[in-house]
């Protein structure tokens, strides 16, 4: 093989990119679901913060950030609270909803070659758009762990973290 048609091969598509985001956020949902609703939005360990204020570091940057994956246009992570701040596992919930039909609705539209392109994120994170992604994603899972401390406190199983179906 040359190395052009090596560097040609894809090792996952988009649409597999996706489907891995999404599984991971499946699994995030269920750990939001375990928490009990107070606990959800105020209990911490170490001074670390609650994890519904996680949760939403999460939304905060998914919602704006497909949109600036997609058109180069990124708004702050503020603007998702121009509406307030969830404060019911109900409303944490249906927002995460909202941000997972709307990845699937705009995931599509991205053209390939954009993951490879350079953007500054937020205006301050310079980096390709597969950079930028594979940084949302780990920042899940990273928060993510951070919730299976908050539940084994709490006394409660956490879901299995290779279940992301």
């Amino acid at each position: 093989m040359t190395q052009e048609t090596i560097s040609t091969k894809a090792v996952i598509t988009p649409a597999e990119m996706l489907e891995h985001w999404q599984g991971h956020r499946r699994l995030t949902r269920r750990v939001i679901e375990a928490f009990p609703e107070k606990e959800l939005f105020s209990f911490s360990v170490g001074g670390m913060r609650p994890f519904s204020e996680l949760a939403l570091e999460m939304i905060a940057m998914g919602m704006p950030g497909i949109d600036g994956m997609l058109t180069g246009k990124w708004s702050t992570f503020e603007a998702i609270y121009e509406g307030g701040r969830p404060t019911t596992k109900e409303a944490l919930l249906a927002l995460w909803d909202e941000l997972t039909e709307k990845l699937n609705r705009l995931w599509p539209e991205i053209p390939a070659e954009r993951f490879h392109e350079v953007d500054v994120a937020f205006g301050q994170y310079e980096g390709t758009i597969q950079f930028t992604l594979f940084y949302f994603v780990d920042n899940e899972i990273h928060h993510r762990g951070q919730g299976y401390v908050y539940l084994r406190a709490l006394g409660i199983e956490p879901p299995p973290f290779w279940d992301r179906a």
